[in-house]
């Protein structure tokens, strides 16, 4: 199937040029009007990415960021009329993967676009399910369960064990945590890593270091040991 960009943007104009962009780009486009429309048009359709104004007249840009994050990481790609650092900043903090500010150039703007696309196939790996007896994940639906016990992670959390459980058996270092974890690592002390990995310990049940599965290598990071 062909990468999917989910237009949201209430500028008819804007969205019409948007939508020729990226079709000569050989890129399938979904479109709507409102947030709401945005958000249904998200759950029905799970499109490749998004790109999302900031200014819409129902639900704003950052309400509708908040509710995809709650259950995705499908990139994003945050549009606005305003060039301020700090809406940079909040985009980005608030689960953002890129910013763009209008009026745009049409080759950055597909090429940003592009990125996103990159990344998140290259970073998407081929595991559905994870299951070795002790721990089960789906990942389409984000699904974590531990001895039939379902657990409740934020996005941060679910990314860092689908990561350490993607790489199962193999020690990654804080930085590569930050790098595939984190949707903006830049600035982040590795040290961030050790208190995120406790904290989803803790929810997992396993906050005994000696016995949990998620196994610190001492001065390398860390490993998920499978159970089988």
């Amino acid at each position: 199937m062909s990468n999917r960009v989910l237009l949201i943007e209430d500028e008819p104009d804007v969205r019409t040029a948007l939508r020729i962009l990226l079709q000569r780009a050989g890129l399938e486009t979904l479109e709507a009007a409102t947030g709401r429309d945005g958000l249904r048009v998200f759950h029905t359709e799970r499109p490749t990415a998004v790109i999302l104004d900031v200014g819409l007249p129902d639900l704003d840009g950052w309400d509708v960021l908040e509710r995809i994050r709650d259950l995705s990481d499908t990139p994003v790609l945050m549009l606005t009329a305003r060039g301020l650092e700090s809406e940079k900043v909040r985009g980005l903090q608030a689960g953002a993967d890129d910013y763009v500010t209008k009026p745009f150039g049409n080759a950055e703007l597909v090429a940003r676009v592009q990125a996103l696309l990159r990344r998140a196939e290259s970073s998407g790996g081929t595991i559905d399910v994870f299951d070795d007896g002790d721990l089960f994940i789906d990942f389409a639906a984000r699904v974590v369960r531990i001895e039939n016990r379902d657990v409740a992670l934020t996005p941060l959390e679910f990314r860092l064990l689908g990561t350490l459980v993607r790489y199962a058996g193999n020690t990654l270092s804080n930085e590569q945590l930050l790098e595939q974890a984190w949707k903006d690592p830049m600035g982040i002390a590795p040290e961030r890593v050790k208190y995120s990995v406790s904290r989803l310990r803790k929810k997992l049940g396993w906050s005994d270091p000696e016995s949990s599965p998620i196994e610190a290598v001492r001065g390398v990071g860390y490993r998920y040991r499978s159970a089988r």
